[in-house]
C-alpha cells in the first residue's frame, strides 16, 4: 500500500517559489493587458459603427469558442518561431514565457470584454447625455464619466475572472514552462513523490483562490451595503 511521504516538500520550496513567481507574472500581466484590450473591444462593440462592432464581436466569440489549452499550444508554436524569424531571437524559456503571456492576455480579453460591456451598459443613458450636454465628446464622456462608474461596479467580476485566470495558468505545462504546477510535477517526478507534490500544489492553489474569493465576496457585500 502506498504511503504518503511529505519529507521532500521542504527542500522543494525554493523551486516551487520560483515557479510561483512565473505563475504570478503570467497572471498579473494577463489581467492588466486583458482588461485594457477587453475595454477597447467593449467600446468597439458598443460603437455605432457596424463593421467595428462586428469585428469585435467576432474576436470575442472566436476566443470564447476555443479551449484555452489549444490557444496556448498555438502561441507556443507561433510566437517563438516569429521572434526567431523576424528578430533572430533564439527559442528559450523567455520566449515560451512571452508566448504564454500573449496567449493568456488575448484569450482573457474576450471574457473581460463582456464584463466591461455589461458594466458600461449598466450605467444610465442619462449620464452620457449629461456629459455631452456639458460639451464633452463621446470619447471624453466614456473616459471621464462612464468608465469610472462602470469599473466600480465591475471590480468584483473582474477579480473573480482574475481568480479563474490564476487557476488556468496551470495549463502552461503544455509549453514545458516552469510555472508553479510544472515545477511541482517535475520535482515530484524527480524525487519519486509525484502524488505528494501535486497534492501540495493543489492545496496551495485552493488556499490562494479561496482567500481571493473571500475578498471578492467582502467587496461585493460592501458595494451592496
Amino acid at each position: 500500500m502506498y504511503e504518503l511521504d511529505w519529507s521532500s516538500i521542504p527542500g522543494a520550496l525554493p523551486f516551487l517559489w520560483r515557479g510561483m513567481k512565473v505563475t504570478l507574472l503570467i497572471t498579473f500581466t494577463a489581467i492588466l493587458a486583458g482588461i485594457a484590450w477587453g475595454t477597447v473591444l467593449a467600446a468597439l462593440r458598443l460603437s455605432g459603427r457596424r463593421e467595428l462592432s462586428w469585428l469585435a464581436a467576432a474576436y470575442v466569440n472566436a476566443f470564447r469558442s476555443i479551449p484555452l489549452v489549444m490557444v496556448l499550444l498555438w502561441f507556443f508554436l507561433i510566437v517563438p518561431a516569429a521572434l526567431e524569424r523576424l528578430f533572430g531571437i533564439p527559442r528559450s524559456s523567455d520566449t515560451r514565457l512571452a508566448s504564454a503571456m500573449v496567449a493568456f492576455a488575448l484569450f482573457e480579453a474576450a471574457y473581460y470584454s463582456e464584463i466591461v460591456r455589461a458594466g458600461i451598459q449598466s450605467i444610465p443613458r442619462g449620464q452620457a447625455d449629461a456629459a455631452l450636454a456639458l460639451g464633452m465628446t463621446r470619447a471624453q464622456a466614456m473616459r471621464h464619466v462612464i468608465l469610472p462608474q462602470a469599473f466600480r461596479h465591475m471590480i468584483p467580476l473582474l477579480l473573480t475572472q482574475g481568480v479563474i485566470l490564476f487557476q488556468d495558468t496551470s495549463l502552461v505545462y503544455v509549453s514545458a514552462l516552469a510555472d508553479f504546477f510544472g515545477v511541482a510535477a517535475k520535482v515530484g517526478d524527480r524525487d519519486g513523490r509525484l502524488m505528494e507534490l501535486l497534492l501540495f500544489a493543489g492545496a496551495v492553489y485552493f488556499a490562494i483562490s479561496f482567500a481571493l474569493s473571500s475578498l471578492v465576496r467582502r467587496w461585493q457585500a460592501r458595494l451592496a451595503a
